[in-house]
């Protein structure tokens, strides 16, 4: 689990450096767009680097979900009665690891139907030109709404599994926790900063 996620959160930081070049306008923008399909080039043929971190991706997904199905099985068995008196100590952020995930799941979901794929994309979804594309998605409430609390919901998720990862595997101790603790915190609000900025340069105006 701490290796999958440390797999998508090196994703989440170079996917939030690239969504910031929106702020400089579309034609850069839509370079870096067509980058992405011909990174490699020429070793790699047209999209394989693209599809190589798919698939990539898609297998930390699923190894980060089975492995929360695993530890929440493992908890269930450890524990199968409820403690008399619920222990209030626990974060926010690590009271809802679960539901966070649910919400993430489901925006990958919707995120790719959108933006890759143009399934559900408001309006006229243009191959090639994903400022256009973004701009027209950020245009609707209902965009705003869905990427918004995703991102808040990103920013819970990575905060604690940071975290927990670092925990996991062996490198916090009593001398680093503080350390820790606040790259954990900066990491959160840098990435959900990052990518919420976009949404609401849309909103105001900012990048249209």
């Amino acid at each position: 689990m701490a290796v999958s996620g440390l797999t998508m959160l090196g994703y989440l930081v170079a996917h939030v450096a690239g969504n910031l070049k929106v702020f400089f306008g579309p034609e850069e923008f839509n370079a870096y767009g067509h980058w992405l399909r011909v990174m490699g080039a020429p070793v790699l043929h047209h999209h394989w680097a693209l599809w190589i971190v798919r698939i990539v991706l898609l297998a930390a997904v699923v190894a980060h979900a089975v492995s929360a199905y695993q530890l929440s099985r493992r908890d269930l068995k450890a524990r199968p009665t409820a403690y008399v008196h619920r222990r209030r100590g626990a974060s926010y952020a690590t009271r809802t690891m679960r539901w966070g995930g649910v919400i993430l799941g489901l925006f990958i979901v919707w995120h790719l139907l959108d933006l890759t794929t143009g399934t559900v994309h408001p309006g006229g979804f243009e191959e090639g030109k994903p400022y256009q594309n973004v701009v027209d998605t950020f245009s609707t409430w209902y965009g705003n709404v869905v990427y918004i609390t995703a991102m808040l919901a990103l920013g819970l998720h990575v905060r604690h599994g940071f975290w927990s990862a670092a925990q996991t595997l062996g490198v916090g101790n009593a001398r680093r926790e503080r350390l820790l603790k606040a790259l954990a915190d900066t990491l959160a609000l840098v990435l959900t900063a990052g990518f919420v900025s976009v949404p609401v340069a849309v909103m105001t105006g900012v990048v249209s």
